[in-house]
């Protein structure tokens, strides 16, 4: 599966009939050229035109700066994919777009209700990783500057204070890490008690998710 995210600067463009068979056409090329912007920047479209090309002849039609911003890939060597799709103005053409990739030896149709609900869960709330080992260590380094600062001219103890920026620390990596965030459908439990609940006595393990939403951190 390939998803890729194509800006342009009104909401009134993106719902565009042109604009959508633009996007609907350069998404199947994204996912022949693996999610790799240069490749397919140079690709034939059925015109016979570039992708590049293409681009700017639609920006000269609409008026508009149009980009393709980035795109990614997800294979499915020994993995079940998913996807999801927010606020679609047409079939996986939306606003915010999820790829969930499941290594397992269970069938689709067993797990399709928790790939569904495990897509929803990663659009809803934006985890930065899929655990602690693999979160990036400079967004921690950076959590632990901004607490610091908060803890700052508190005037407690450092030990109560260092005992206060530890616990702040692991509600952020929690809130952060896929399987250590609470199930949107059942609070009370984690990801990663859900998880071990659909397994049962085979395996299920979260391979990699992608998570576009438009626009974000421009």
């Amino acid at each position: 599966i390939a998803v890729i995210e194509i800006n342009s600067e009104t909401d009134f463009v993106a719902k565009n009939k042109e604009f959508i068979n633009f996007a609907e056409e350069v998404s199947e090329i994204a996912f022949n050229q693996k999610g790799k912007i240069k490749d397919i920047l140079i690709t034939k479209m059925k015109n016979q035109k570039d992708v590049s090309t293409n681009l700017i002849d639609l920006i000269s039609k609409i008026g508009e700066k149009i980009s393709l911003r980035r795109s990614d890939f997800v294979s499915s060597n020994n993995c079940i994919n998913f996807s999801y799709t927010h606020s679609a103005v047409k079939k996986n053409i939306g606003m915010l777009g999820v790829i969930l990739s499941l290594e397992t030896n269970k069938s689709k149709n067993d797990i399709m209700e928790f790939g569904k609900q495990l897509s929803m869960q990663v659009a809803a709330t934006s985890p930065l990783s899929i655990n602690k080992d693999t979160l990036d260590p400079k967004v921690l380094e950076k959590e632990k500057e901004i607490i610091k600062e908060e803890l700052k001219n508190t005037g407690k103890d450092s030990k109560i204070v260092d005992k206060i920026a530890m616990g702040k620390l692991n509600k952020f990596i929690a809130e952060n890490t896929l399987l250590d965030q609470e199930w949107i459908m059942e609070p009370k439990k984690k990801v990663k008690d859900i998880l071990k609940e659909v397994s049962g006595k085979e395996k299920i393990k979260i391979k990699k998710f992608i998570r576009f939403k438009v626009g974000e951190g421009v």
